[in-house]
């Protein structure tokens, strides 16, 4: 725990440090459980976004994109279920006077149990080598049965209280397992209480006459509100996607963990609507999809699995999460549910108008069924960014710290460095920077030791370093060098746009999907 605890620390350190991600107003003192996305941290942010939106619309030819306006008719959430059923579990300690999500103290205490029984895995992988049969020792090895079964038995039964309202047994439950207030190891709990998430704001020129409104709390409303605005201007016939990126708002009482839970975050969503009856398969379709979509990327495929909810959203008939594994545990990451017919239909019933899809095929008229995927971007670039960061130990003994981003992700793709600021490298150097700057963000950097140039690189996640030296002149070509494994090549300068393009081409990236 304390080497995660360490990790976390080098990733908020490195983040600011490096211009990836500042506290809000820092100069007031900052605001917290919000941040400031910084020159490099824009520039990564950014290109996750659009990693996913080419995946997502451009890949797709029954997907299109909209952008809602944040703030929506009041009714919109009264439709939606936000105003009476959006709501955390939370919970006081009496000596710390800290507030927590009860369902997040539970969650926290069941990882650990799995986190053992990973423990316990990994011993035996380590013992038998080879000829070691994972599955086989799962189910037989009474230690890792016992972690597993009890882990399973506390999530199911907090989700029953939970989808019960039963509170009451969520405290319960927190003393049966001696769950400790992580600050001062105090278990005086208050009883647990529903907390609505929304922020209130309002629209009017005068405060008497102003209409209460809410800055939204999920960006899913939008593009069910305009559902029928897209299908028949785009003439769009089920099954159908409409995808969306955008900021929403919750007045998180526990937001922790840096940027993996704030007040404004930015989600990535698709709805997808489908005939009634074909949503399963749908659902079944989008959870591979979105786990190769991650795949792709190369942060690990044992940093990923599903986690199927115990406890089902009102809207839902099936739900799971990919849960990734953060510097502090396994945490959701991205979700897939089926939200039946639920939002349409509540939509219908509120405003009073016919939200439904004529199929050509049954001839008949109905309201489609949505599966809906939706990741958090600032969760996904924390988990890009935290898997990426490296401490290495090289042959000659020293460290670096290098940040192995996906090439494709990288906020800059390659850096020039002259060796000397004479000579007139600095200007074949420029010149080197005119021709690539129109296809990738480049940098130019002739500041300190060429060495030094090299690790600051790393540091930012670069992927290539291009040094240009006195050969240079005489031949026109230069060192490239690679960030990941610190390889030097000699190349022309006229291949460098396409030995670049071949490492960060979304295109090369995606196709392992």
């Amino acid at each position: 725990m304390a080497k995660q605890e360490d990790l976390f620390k080098n990733v908020v350190s490195h983040a600011k440090e490096y211009g990836f991600i500042f506290p809000s107003s820092e100069v007031y003192d900052g605001l917290s459980a919000v941040y400031d996305y910084a020159q490099n941290g824009v520039e990564l942010k950014k290109n996750i976004r659009e990693y996913w939106w080419k995946s997502m619309v451009q890949m797709n030819e029954n997907i299109v994109g909209l952008d809602a306006a944040i703030l929506m008719h009041p009714t919109t959430w009264k439709a939606s279920g936000h105003v009476d059923a959006f709501n955390d579990p939370l919970i006081d300690n009496k000596d710390s006077k800290k507030r927590y999500r009860a369902d997040v103290l539970i969650e926290d205490y069941a990882e650990k149990l799995n986190q053992k029984a990973q423990k316990e895995i990994e011993k035996a992988r380590t013992r038998f080598g080879d000829a070691f049969n994972e599955q086989e020792f799962v189910t037989t090895n009474a230690r890792v049965m016992e972690y597993k079964a009890k882990e399973r038995q506390i999530l199911e039964r907090m989700g029953r209280s939970l989808g019960n309202n039963d509170l009451e047994d969520v405290k319960a439950l927190i003393e049966e397992l001696e769950i400790a207030c992580p600050e001062s190891g105090s278990r005086n709990w208050t009883d647990v209480k529903q907390f609505n998430l929304m922020f209130g704001t309002k629209l009017g020129a005068s405060a008497e006459n102003a209409m209460d409104l809410y800055l939204r709390p999920e960006t899913a409303q939008g593009i069910f509100v305009n559902f029928l605005n897209v299908q028949k201007s785009g003439r769009m016939k089920v099954p159908f996607g409409i995808a969306q990126t955008g900021k929403a708002f919750r007045n998180e009482i526990v937001a922790r963990q840096f940027i993996f839970r704030m007040r404004e975050f930015e989600q990535m969503e698709m709805q997808f609507f489908v005939r009634p009856g074909e949503e399963m398969q749908w659902y079944e379709h989008w959870k591979t999809t979105r786990l190769n979509w991650h795949l792709s990327l190369g942060l690990g495929k044992e940093n990923y699995r599903f986690h199927d909810h115990e406890k089902l959203a009102h809207y839902a008939n099936a739900a799971a999460d990919i849960e990734f594994n953060f510097p502090f545990g396994f945490k959701e990451l991205e979700g897939i549910h089926s939200r039946t017919d639920f939002d349409l239909k509540a939509h219908e019933q509120y405003s009073g108008r016919k939200l439904q899809y004529f199929d050509p095929e049954l001839n008949e008229n109905y309201v489609p069924y949505v599966v809906e995927t939706s990741v958090g971007l600032d969760r996904m670039f924390l988990a890009v960014f935290a898997t990426s960061l490296k401490e290495e130990t090289l042959e000659d003994g020293s460290t670096r710290t290098v940040l192995k981003l996906p090439a494709v992700l990288a906020p800059t793709k390659a850096a020039v460095l002259p060796l000397v600021k004479k000579d007139g490298l600095p200007e074949i150097s420029r010149k080197i920077i005119e021709d690539l700057k129109w296809d990738f963000n480049v940098a130019y950097d002739e500041k300190d030791a060429v060495g030094r140039r090299y690790r600051r690189q790393d540091a930012l996640g670069t992927p290539f370093c291009i040094t240009v030296d006195h050969q240079t002149i005489e031949d026109q070509t230069v060192t490239i060098r690679h960030r990941d494994t610190m390889k030097q090549d000699r190349v022309k300068i006229a291949d460098l746009k396409s030995i670049i393009e071949n490492e960060v081409s979304m295109k090369n990236w995606l196709m392992k999907m």
